[in-house]
């Protein structure tokens, strides 16, 4: 079964930090763009980070950039998503996702699209920052 399930959600004060987990299964993610995407209620599933495959290119957003990193173990087949100095914004439920054919991080990340196949989503893991 081709799968990716997150871990390391949970809540933190602002100013305090967590690290994400995505473990993938039935297949590898050495061969994947990846990108983690947060969910707030109200809004559109957006892309906060994203790393390319092979040349492991990254894509962060604005409101995350300086304080968010992603980065990935292909050895362990598993992405960690990285967030220091936590803020209430960031709250929401973060899922990370694969793509095969990406084109490019940007357009993963951006645009929630793939240029070939599906994405694999994972069942998302929680985040959040409150005091």
């Amino acid at each position: 079964q081709v799968q990716l399930v997150e871990s390391g959600g949970g809540l933190v004060q602002p100013g305090g930090s967590l690290r994400l987990s995505c473990a993938a299964s039935g297949f590898g993610l050495e061969h994947y763009t990846i990108g983690w995407f947060r969910q707030t209620p109200g809004k559109e599933r957006e892309g906060v980070a994203c790393i390319n495959k092979y040349d492991e290119k990254t894509y962060y957003a604005d409101s995350v950039t300086g304080r968010f990193t992603i980065s990935r173990d292909n050895a362990n087949n598993t992405v960690y998503l990285q967030m220091d100095k936590k803020k209430p914004e960031d709250t929401g439920v973060y899922y990370c996702a694969a793509v095969h054919d990406a084109l490019s991080v940007q357009y993963m990340c951006v645009g929630l699209r793939s240029a070939g196949g599906a994405i694999v989503w994972g069942k998302g893991a929680p985040g959040t920052v409150s005091s």
